[in-house]
């Protein structure tokens, strides 16, 4: 990656012009920089970063005002077209959402597609109620982490997972109420404590441990498969008629086609529960080479931010 200046974007019908205040590091922008880039579908050279925070420059045909805080993820930003690495992105109207919260622009910064994964998978495909017992298996990610916090906030009882026992008491201080540690006889241990099984699952480990999450449900129970932290992305001789208990539901979550409503209803109930991300690390937009080696690291507790 290499800064350079270029003009500002010309706004065109259909585009919003945002001037950017700060953006979330993601991994997939690691993955797009080391690998994904010589793609044939990425147009190069290519402005990175598929979320962003800011206010609107010039709102075209948006139906949005100038000077309206907004946030902005995914829909082919940073790869299709340019994303959020830089000052002022031009972007699509159908994914740039008003935003009417509390919390500094940093703070904003890692909520887009964080909270908008762990929203969509626990509300949109688990259908989380108060009365749910779930498991978040890969609980101190940032999809986690935010997880547990907002299945708090809808008042179901949390059971997060970690591969660190160090890692159990930050867990707990986000709103846990039973840690397990991932490894040898796991199933055995959960099931110990919880004979009747998770009503819920959210599965962020991957196809690595999806098969075990299966048999950790309850009868019309719903595993959520979102994450891939364990690094398989995919399972071979995968039968679903034997693998997939029988009035179980297996689901996933795609966060690629946010909407307005849901924005508003995650962002709704952040504020009810008076959840602050957690911020890793903070750069400015000079220092993003050095914010991607602190992302390659993926040892980091929390959202690396940086501010344009």
């Amino acid at each position: 990656m290499a800064l350079m200046e270029v003009p500002i974007p010309k706004v065109r019908p259909g585009w919003v012009l945002i001037k950017v205040k700060a953006f979330g590091i993601n991994h997939s922008e690691v993955l797009l920089r080391q690998f994904e880039v010589a793609q044939p579908y990425i147009n190069k050279p290519i402005v990175p970063g598929i979320e962003c925070v800011g206010e609107v420059v010039d709102p075209s045909d948006s139906g949005l005002n100038r000077g309206q805080r907004v946030m902005s993820l995914m829909g082919g930003m940073g790869r299709s077209f340019n994303g959020s690495y830089a000052e002022y992105a031009l972007l699509p109207s159908r994914i740039v959402f008003a935003v009417d919260s509390n919390l500094n622009w940093e703070e904003l910064a890692a909520i887009p597609e964080t909270f908008y994964t762990a929203y969509g998978s626990l509300v949109t495909s688990l259908q989380l109620t108060k009365e749910n017992l779930l498991l978040v298996r890969g609980g101190t990610s940032t999809v986690g982490l935010a997880a547990i916090q907002l299945a708090k906030t809808i008042g179901a009882k949390v059971v997060a997972t970690t591969r660190s026992e160090k890692k159990a008491s930050l867990l707990k201080a986000y709103g846990a109420d039973d840690i397990i540690l991932e490894g040898d006889r796991f199933r055995d241990r959960f099931l110990e404590n919880y004979p009747a099984g998770a009503n819920k699952v959210l599965e962020l480990i991957g196809a690595s441990t999806l098969r075990e999450s299966l048999k950790l449900t309850a009868f019309h129970s719903i595993v959520c498969h979102t994450g891939l932290l364990g690094g398989v992305y995919g399972l071979k001789d995968f039968d679903p008629i034997k693998e997939i208990p029988s009035g179980v539901y297996l689901t996933g979550f795609y966060s690629n086609y946010p909407t307005q409503a849901q924005i508003t209803d995650m962002l709704n109930l952040i504020a009810r529960g008076n959840i602050h991300p957690i911020i890793a690390h903070k750069f400015t937009l000079d220092q993003i080479a050095d914010a991607h080696l602190l992302a390659e690291q993926r040892g980091q507790i929390g959202k690396i931010v940086v501010t344009a």
